[in-house]
């Protein structure tokens, strides 16, 4: 992505406490809804694209104990889609 074609990017802290009213068994797939949601929401997103880093990091304790809290960046293109990634260190 170049840098004629970002229209909007965001680092944002999502907390991810809504997972524990979410079975054990479930709460990584809705730990992903939330970022995805997160991002339509705050991004005013017409489509939502997670990488692949962001989604091992979710996974990486396994389905029943996603981490709480998440930093990512949030990159807006020209035709709507939003890219989640995570943050670069600085």
């Amino acid at each position: 992505m170049s840098a004629e074609d970002v229209e909007l990017e965001r680092i944002y802290t999502i907390n991810l406490k809504k997972i524990l009213i979410t079975p054990r068994w479930r709460r990584a797939v809705r730990a992903v809804n939330l970022v995805k949601e997160f991002a339509y929401k705050h991004m005013r997103a017409s489509e939502v694209k997670i990488e692949e880093a962001v989604n091992r990091l979710i996974w990486m304790r396994g389905i029943e104990s996603p981490p709480r809290k998440l930093t990512v960046k949030m990159v807006k293109d020209k035709e709507g889609v939003v890219t989640v990634s995570l943050p670069s260190e600085r």
